[in-house]
């Protein structure tokens, strides 16, 4: 038997509940320091929220009150991140900045999210290596359906009380199939939680799931696998506090990049076998101060990346521009509509290339999910910006084809093959798409500034712009798209 009065025990925002219990029985307490998402080691917007270092302050502090304090990540942090593209000793770090991180700041436990998998399949395997936090997956597995080494189904937490009894906690992890690559293979989530459930459930006193996945899929947990105490997700960026299911199961997912962390609170009674939950949704703010060994560790590794930035001919530290307003890179606005700094981006690659008639890119290519203070803009901002780079080319399409991209593109809202676009709009009466402000005609061709990803037949549902393609054909090469955005900066009026 699991949470009991579990309806009750999270139908308030603090989700504090105490029971009358047996003189007999034993109250354990536990703390669970949850994150998700976390692509940079640094505080982000301007240094004002996140870092690593901050949240190790957090975790000291916590422990201090409670030494039964575990820290739990719910995916996501080898990639993407600038840093994680710098090329150190000739290969891309790849994540190796956040395991030392991590390792650091003591982190315990770790399911993987779907961008785990951007990693080349050494770079991944070497990661596991290095970490000193368990990992535990119930979904992924290898290219033979294996487990990866040192990668457990799930994870057993032993508490022991003040009297000796000892409180087991089961953790499960399950992660989206949204990144497929050759060496991983995927189970189905909610299958493999249910099975699991039935493993644990009579080794287990508590069962909680930590999850990579969309916020539908972890309230259909949450709705038809009641064993589950507790759901600890990631994937959305978006902090969210959720109740679904038979008992109400809680579902709580933290802000991206630390900008924010999850305190859960546990009480248990090893009588009753009430289970009570006190969840405090953290802001990580410039309120907590850094923990000096690794803050000095996080500088370490910035310098690394900055360094070989340098090697690749960019200055990180060196101003672009001075802005009066905030450059808007967040996730959940650039895939989603155009904001200052796509339309920067955009109208520069339409200068890049001469002659173009428009202008496109994916909107996953900008992977800051940031927004930059007004003020000073370094290269490096830049380079958060567009980590993976890569060249601005132009292309002649025809336009028939250039119609399917563009409403494709509005098919693909909210994800990264939402295109960002210059020089193209629509006819508020007729619905018609606009090229420099006339009618597109499908007969004819149009000379387009594209970024090279876009055209390799890569992204989702825009398989068919690929240059090995008929009605597209490559006219010109330009500069790496993080020059062409630099110079964008530098002549814009913002």
């Amino acid at each position: 038997m699991k949470l009991v009065n579990k309806a009750l025990a999270v139908s308030v925002p603090a989700l504090i509940l105490s029971w009358a219990t047996p003189s007999l029985a034993e109250v354990v307490n536990f703390t669970l320091l949850h994150l998700n998402d976390i692509y940079e080691i640094a505080p982000v917007e301007g240094g004002t929220r996140g870092g690593l270092a901050r949240v190790a302050t957090i975790k000291k502090q916590l422990q201090t009150q409670n030494p039964r304090t575990y820290t739990i990540l719910a995916g996501d942090f080898l990639s993407p991140s600038a840093l994680g593209t710098a090329k150190v000793n000739n290969q891309p770090l790849a994540g190796q900045q956040m395991v030392a991180v991590l390792n650091q700041i003591g982190l315990d436990f770790a399911t993987f999210g779907n961008h785990e998998f951007d990693l080349p399949k050494e770079a991944f395997y070497q990661r596991l290596k290095e970490a000193k936090f368990k990992f535990f997956s119930g979904n992924v597995f290898d290219s033979q359906g294996q487990p990866f080494p040192n990668v457990n189904p799930y994870q057993i937490i032993e508490i022991k009380t003040n009297e000796g009894k000892i409180v087991k906690v089961g953790l499960i992890g399950v992660t989206i199939n949204s990144n497929k690559k050759d060496y991983v293979t995927y189970r189905d989530a909610l299958a493999t939680t249910k099975e699991q459930v039935k493993v644990l459930k009579e080794r287990v006193d508590i069962i909680i799931a930590v999850t990579h996945l969309s916020i539908t899929e972890d309230r259909q947990i949450a709705e038809l696998v009641p064993e589950i105490d507790v759901i600890l997700g990631g994937h959305e960026h978006e902090n969210i506090q959720q109740w679904r299911g038979r008992d109400f199961t809680p579902i709580y997912k933290a802000d991206a990049n630390a900008r924010s962390v999850y305190i859960h609170n546990l009480t248990f009674d090893t009588e009753s076998r009430n289970l009570s939950i006190n969840a405090k949704l953290q802001p990580v703010t410039e309120a907590i101060p850094e923990d000096p060994q690794t803050a000095k560790l996080v500088n370490e590794w910035v310098q690394k990346g900055f360094n070989a930035f340098r090697a690749q001919g960019f200055s990180p530290d060196k101003k672009v521009t001075t802005t009066k307003v905030a450059l808007d890179g967040l996730e959940s606005h650039v895939r989603n509509q155009s904001t200052n700094l796509t339309e920067i981006l955009a109208n520069s690659m339409l200068k890049e290339v001469e002659n173009a008639d428009l202008a496109v890119f994916n909107s996953g290519s900008i992977r800051i999910d940031d927004v930059i203070p007004p003020g000073v803009v370094t290269e490096y901002d830049v380079i958060r910006t567009l980590p993976f780079g890569g060249k601005v080319l132009g292309v002649e399409i025809d336009g028939s084809l250039l119609e399917k991209m563009l409403i494709q593109g509005q098919v693909n809202l909210g994800r990264g093959g939402y295109l960002q676009t210059a020089n193209v709009s629509k006819d508020e009466k007729t619905g018609k798409w606009l090229i420099g402000g006339k009618l597109l005609e499908t007969k004819r061709n149009y000379r387009i500034a594209i970024n090279d990803f876009l055209v390799s037949g890569q992204e989702r549902d825009l398989e068919f712009i690929n240059l090995k393609e008929p009605g597209i054909k490559l006219i010109t090469e330009k500069r790496d798209i993080r020059f062409v955005l630099i110079d964008g900066l530098r002549n814009s009026r913002l």
